[in-house]
């Protein structure tokens, strides 16, 4: 593969093969390589002190287990992969873009080195046949879904198909089926309405 943006995420469920390929990647780049944590608001503020400062020679910056960061520090760290300096690339590790926002995998140039795929094809098939119904199917469909364990499991499939096939583009209509799956999977968890949730959850996205 070419190198050919200022953002990179790795995806592997080994560690040794994914530090293999970190290390290529710092190798492929040139410059130096710097190591940051990024698990919490404080830890971005961190990174940022050093990037505001004039860069002059070609330096990657290295955060490993990028899924593992909080919210609020992905979305803090968002701007980082939007304007970055021409000196700086970054390299993002982690074993799953489950818990990744979308804008951060679209702001990235993805190469998964997993042992083994992390969506099944039968599993993004099934998905994708229920995200082509019209919505009134959609309705049809999951009336069929009614206990928690069962919406629950059934959502994070949708968010887990969905990041997939971000990756291989239709940005716009993946996003909102994910900010639309995450928002009804957080009321799910907190005991709300099965129903009501996955009806909302439909709406969405329709």
């Amino acid at each position: 593969y070419f190198l050919c943006m200022h953002s990179y995420l790795v995806i592997g469920n080994n560690k040794d093969k994914l530090d293999e390929e970190v290390g290529r990647f710092t190798k492929k780049l040139g410059g130096v390589c710097l190591e940051y944590r990024l698990a919490k608001i404080a830890d971005v503020r961190e990174l940022n002190s050093f990037t505001k400062l004039k860069v002059g020679k070609p330096t990657a910056i290295l955060i490993r287990d990028i899924d593992e960061a909080s919210a609020e520090a992905l979305n803090a760290f968002l701007k980082n992969l939007e304007e970055p300096q021409e000196q700086i690339n970054y390299i993002l590790t982690a074993t799953s873009i489950y818990s990744l926002l979308p804008t951060i995998i679209s702001r990235c140039q993805v190469i998964n080195v997993s042992d083994k795929p992390e969506v099944e094809t039968e599993k993004v098939e099934e998905i994708k046949n229920f995200l082509q119904m019209s919505a009134p199917e959609k309705i049809s469909y999951i009336c069929n879904i009614r206990k928690r364990e069962e919406a629950i499991s059934f959502i994070k499939k949708v968010i887990l198909v969905a990041h997939f096939l971000l990756l291989k583009g239709n940005h716009l209509a993946m996003t909102k089926i994910l900010k639309s799956a995450n928002k009804s999977l957080v009321y799910l968890k907190a005991n709300g309405n099965v129903g009501l949730q996955l009806t909302n959850f439909v709406l969405g996205i329709s």
